[in-house]
């Protein structure tokens, strides 16, 4: 028997039943922040990837060259899609811009638990507004997309961290150069991940020789367990005495001070923790990053995201301020299902008719017109069986009504409706049976 790819998943009803509960708790997040839905093509040139994160994105990639000769890609993530989108139309962009949408993306990576090669995002994005407002909006947005489902600040929370804060520290040891910042911060990454001797080594190649890796690693880490902004500004303070340092990290920390109060004002406090070894991958961060995890950090990420000032300009020739995040649905599933939030798949049927052969007819026109009214309705295909066979199957069923169409009844015009929740039977002339079944309790 023909199995489904590795990485991809069969959404049998029940499944696909969770996957739009999932769906639809988004949507109604995103449209109470008033943002609005796009979509884009599931295949992109695949330029469009390699421009943002290099050639070695690559192998990454389920990518291929179509039969017109282009190279091609299915889209690993929305973010270039949404730049490429919106750069058609800066000039005419309403500022700020807040978009969002729900795609199934595609990575050619290890499936494993919590990661899979076809997955589905909830992606949401501010574009056009420079100042820390965009970051709580869609910070509280993030986490309003847990709390819709009934997680509370116990079982998940944010992991809040900054790129700019940790270039100057960055600066404090004498690194300047773009090149040089970019693969510390990749280090910093894996930091947990990695021996102390390994991590060492690797610094060893971007330092500069006035810096000493062991000394580098040591200072570094105290600051990675800083949880307070005062706590921050202690490893600083301890590490430079350089006025130009302390002059950029007293601006980016009123700026923290900032965000922290505006993320108050919007209820969010509770979820919210100061965590720098947030360094978030994706070279493109250029500001305040963060990433949702299960309380005591089980498991992957549940969500993640952050400033994105350059890409617009790397991809497009513009410079726009950017902020985004996404959220997977292959973590959130698991989650949801171990604190079972999700509700019990059962499918809604409202009637089903059973009839004796010569009602069919009859059976079938109000079947169509009940369905025209709204309501879900089934009735059997193929040879009439017996009353008590029809019966049986339908009870199979638990619909909320049975509809029994027999001659005797139809003489008068008449229809049996059974409502399975009392065992209760009335008898209802044809022309009200829409009427019965919208105006009773379903």
């Amino acid at each position: 028997m023909l199995e489904s790819l590795p990485g991809f998943r069969d959404f049998e009803p029940s499944a696909c039943a969770q996957r739009n509960v999932l769906f639809q708790g988004w949507r109604t997040v995103a449209h109470r922040f008033s943002f609005e839905e796009f979509d884009g093509p599931i295949l992109e040139p695949l330029e469009l990837f390699t421009k943002k994160s290099g050639e070695e994105i690559v192998h990454q990639l389920f990518s291929f060259e179509d039969k017109g000769g282009r190279k091609i890609a299915l889209r690993p993530e929305m973010t270039p899609s949404l730049t490429r989108i919106l750069g058609k139309n800066l000039s005419t962009l309403k500022r700020p811009t807040k978009w969002f949408n729900i795609t199934e993306q595609f990575r050619y990576e290890r499936p494993q638990k919590g990661r899979l090669r076809s997955f589905y995002q909830l992606n949401a994005d501010i574009v056009g507004e420079p100042s820390y407002d965009a970051e709580a909006e869609l910070i509280a947005l993030a986490i309003e997309s847990f709390r819709y489902f009934g997680l509370t600040h116990e079982q998940v929370y944010l992991r809040l961290s900054d790129r700019q804060l940790w270039q100057i520290w960055l600066q404090s040891f004498g690194v300047t150069d773009p090149e040089q910042i970019g693969s510390i911060l990749s280090i910093l990454d894996k930091w947990e991940r990695r021996l102390q001797s390994d991590i060492q080594a690797d610094l060893q190649k971007w330092l500069p020789t006035s810096a000493r890796p062991k000394a580098f690693w040591e200072a570094t880490e105290n600051l990675r367990q800083a949880k307070t902004l005062d706590a921050i500004r202690t490893c600083f303070v301890q590490q430079t005495n350089d006025p130009a340092i302390h002059q950029s990290l007293q601006q980016r920390l009123v700026e923290w001070e900032g965000l922290l109060q505006r993320l108050t004002m919007l209820h969010c406090e509770h979820f919210v923790a100061i965590d720098l070894t947030i360094v978030r991958g994706l070279a493109y961060y250029t500001g305040f990053v963060f990433e949702l995890f299960e309380t005591g950090n089980q498991g992957r990420a549940l969500a993640g995201g952050g400033r994105y000032d350059e890409l617009f300009e790397k991809l497009t020739g513009h410079a726009m301020p950017a902020v985004g995040f996404a959220a997977g649905d292959v973590t959130i599933t698991d989650l949801l299902q171990k604190h079972h939030l999700f509700p019990t798949y059962q499918r809604k049927i409202d009637g089903v008719l059973v009839f004796e052969p010569t009602e069919q007819a009859t059976a079938l026109s109000y079947a169509q017109q009940l369905r025209e009214a709204g309501c879900s309705i089934l009735y059997p295909f193929g040879e009439t069986k017996s009353l008590s066979k029809q019966l049986k199957k339908a009870y199979h069923e638990q619909p909320r009504y049975i509809l029994l169409f027999t001659k005797e009844a139809g003489e008068q015009g008449n229809v049996q409706i059974k409502r399975l929740s009392d065992e209760t039977t009335h008898t209802i002339p044809y022309k009200e049976i829409a009427t019965f079944l919208s105006s009773k309790p379903l």
